[in-house]
């Protein structure tokens, strides 16, 4: 993922929503968002590549997504998929905290990443750059490819835009909207992490459209505080054209 919103038990009927654009290069091979065969309480999509995944839930209402740590100077290039972390987690036994906590001793072996994590009690962020596990307080929160609530423009526009949907009946096409607006950041308030001003521009648009990198998919999350969850994810072809909008319900199985 390159940006996640997301409001952790910030309304009374939603205790968790994410809206969260992929950007990815489009030669990479992935597979939309499903339960999967070989673990059929995780959905999500999948990266065909290394098998992992960018954004899941689970039947049970665990939740994980992850970021890319923008810094190419610090960029390995043997280093394991990050979209492995994310698997491990939806199909682990461990609270969040605990999760980060036993992958901490061997996070240096990746590149950059920042990390959510959540079941239905917990919310915790790590990033192997900050090196903290952090429990999130409620609230409306943002991650791009930096650390938690870094006030890079699209993380503060996709916050306030958030925050004044949760004030509002949840309308899923709402949510999408907002994770479609390609309008970039002016350059004296562009970041500087190293990969040029013309690429900041590019990037720092809530979604990114056009040429061989940009946003594949834009996904959105509910989780109700009544045991209900929901999934959608739009996709879309290089040229920024929508190809396709999935939609999952199910109850949450078990305790929270």
């Amino acid at each position: 993922m390159c940006l996640i919103l997301f409001a952790w038990r910030a309304h009374p009927e939603h205790a968790l929503v994410v809206a969260a654009n992929r950007d990815e290069y489009f030669e990479r091979p992935s597979r939309a968002a499903a339960f999967w065969d070989d673990a059929p309480e995780v959905l999500a999509g999948r990266d065909l590549t290394a098998q992992g995944t960018w954004l899941g839930v689970t039947r049970a209402g665990r939740f994980a997504s992850i970021t890319n740590y923008r810094n190419p100077a610090e960029r390995m290039a043997t280093a394991p998929s990050r979209g492995r972390l994310v698997t491990d987690f939806l199909t682990a036994p461990y609270r969040p905290s605990a999760y980060f906590a036993s992958v901490a001793p061997h996070a240096h072996e990746y590149n950059g990443y920042s990390m959510l994590a959540a079941d239905r009690r917990s919310l915790a962020f790590f990033s192997n750059r900050e090196g903290v596990v952090r429990d999130v307080e409620p609230g409306v929160h943002g991650l791009s490819n930096h650390l938690l609530d870094t006030p890079w423009p699209k993380v503060e526009k996709g916050k306030e835009r958030l925050g004044a949907l949760l004030d509002r009946p949840f309308d899923p096409e709402a949510y999408l909207q907002l994770l479609g607006d390609t309008e970039p950041a002016h350059d004296p308030h562009l970041p500087d992490t190293g990969v040029g001003v013309e690429w900041e521009r590019k990037l720092s648009s809530i979604r990114i459209s056009g040429g061989h990198y940009g946003t594949r998919c834009s996904t959105v999350v509910r989780i109700g505080t009544d045991g209900e969850a929901e999934f959608w994810e739009r996709s879309y072809d290089r040229e920024g054209a929508v190809i396709g909008t999935l939609h999952f319900g199910f109850t949450l199985s078990g305790r929270p």
